[in-house]
């Protein structure tokens, strides 16, 4: 394959997720700032800052990189009608976690291939999340043993680990949830001579 492609991000289970489906790629990680562009935008829905995050990220790493195709990617969490940051630090977590018993949460992604500083091709998914209702032995232990889940993920948890223990049931794409819907993706990059069609 000839293409370039560029992943504007330095998370590592987005870098983990297009390896694993041999997608061949290389990381430039973005400069934007994401709370800068959340401040500009108050009054906008969860679900479309992620895509506005994402294809920023992909248009700003693309401006330098002519001829490369650049995938941004942004998610978003969403709990009663509220878009939530990652904590700050450890000890918050337990008031966030209790937040989220016994309730549904919305994790928004936002995909975005750029070239030249112009998005090509995007695309949007939204998962539900439902926390079931845990027990204080429960989250105790999970807080004890989560390590940098609690830090590393606005929800204080990573989906494809302990996580996955504080859910009732999921509603979504399991590479959604991870930040990476794949199919769609693999779609697109199939579309532009990246992966084999």
């Amino acid at each position: 394959m000839s293409e370039d492609l560029i992943l504007a991000s330095g998370s590592a289970i987005r870098a983990q997720v297009l390896s694993g489906a041999a997608v061949p790629f290389r990381v430039i990680k973005s400069s934007v700032d994401e709370e800068a562009i959340k401040r500009a935008n108050p009054m906008m829905e969860p679900a479309k800052i992620a895509a506005l995050l994402g294809a920023a990220k992909a248009c700003d790493v693309s401006r330098d990189y002519p001829g490369a195709l650049v995938l941004g990617a942004d998610q978003t969490m969403e709990l009663d009608g509220e878009l939530l940051d990652k904590l700050p630090q450890r000890d918050l977590a337990r008031d966030r976690l209790m937040s989220m018993r016994g309730k549904a949460h919305y994790l928004h992604s936002g995909l975005c291939l750029a070239r030249e500083g112009e998005p090509v091709w995007q695309n949007a998914q939204t998962s539900t999340l439902h926390v079931r209702d845990f027990t204080p032995r429960f989250l105790d232990y999970y807080l004890e043993n989560a390590g940098d889940e609690l830090t590393a993920s606005v929800g204080a948890y990573a989906y494809e680990g302990l996580g996955a223990q504080l859910f009732e049931r999921v509603d979504g794409d399991f590479f959604a949830i991870l930040g990476m819907p794949l199919n769609p993706l693999l779609e697109a990059l199939r579309g532009f001579g990246i992966v084999e069609p």
